[in-house]
């Protein structure tokens, strides 16, 4: 990690919602509902009085179209990276959603315990690393500024137990709602995660 003397300041939220083209898991698709191009619309609107200097989201269609439209009401251009996509599916992928064994995963996640993961694909460690990475990219080039970015519901699940794990400010570990946006801040002296936007 670079030495930031200028906290950066990201807001991390979850893309609105989607409908998907199949009910069982898969590693792309997703497009934005009717709701969920209110509620993106309604996360730039609420990101308005802070003073956004960038928006960066997912490679996921999902995340790409909720950071367009946020982006819009914004008057900013989105950049978008690999790496912060959602955890993969793994031994999973073509298979329905299983509540239990991921409702399980996440809430280990945001207690602290990060390797807990998906058969065949990534642990909660492997996946709050990955994003951390283009995270801390993107704070080196946004010193002192504010930057949205729009992923997922897990990447967020994943980042609180990593930074403030078992804190009382992450969202519930049964599910981030939609367009829901939460502060991480990095300055020379690591992560910390704020409230709730």
């Amino acid at each position: 990690m670079s030495d930031v003397h200028c906290p950066a300041r990201l807001i991390v939220a979850r893309h609105g919602e989607a409908e998907y083209e199949t009910s069982e898991m898969n590693a792309t698709g997703g497009s934005l509902t009717t709701l969920g191009r209110g509620q993106a619309r309604g996360l730039g609107e609420r990101l308005l009085p802070q003073r956004v200097a960038g928006v960066v989201c997912s490679e996921l269609s999902r995340a790409v179209q909720t950071a367009e439209i946020a982006a819009a009401v914004l008057g900013l251009p989105v950049r978008v990276r690999e790496h912060l996509q959602e955890f993969p599916a793994g031994d999973y992928l073509g298979r329905p959603y299983d509540h239990g064994f991921f409702d399980a995963m996440v809430r280990s996640w945001v207690s602290g315990d990060l390797e807990a993961g998906v058969p065949g694909g990534e642990t909660g460690r492997q996946t709050a690393d990955r994003v951390l990475a283009v995270l801390d990219d993107v704070a080196d080039q946004f010193r002192g500024e504010t930057v949205l970015v729009v992923s997922h519901g897990g990447v967020l699940l994943a980042l609180w137990g990593a930074v403030e794990p078992g804190s009382p400010d992450a969202p519930a570990s049964d599910g981030v709602a939609n367009g829901a946006a939460y502060v991480f801040e990095r300055d020379a002296d690591g992560w910390r995660a704020g409230g709730p936007v």
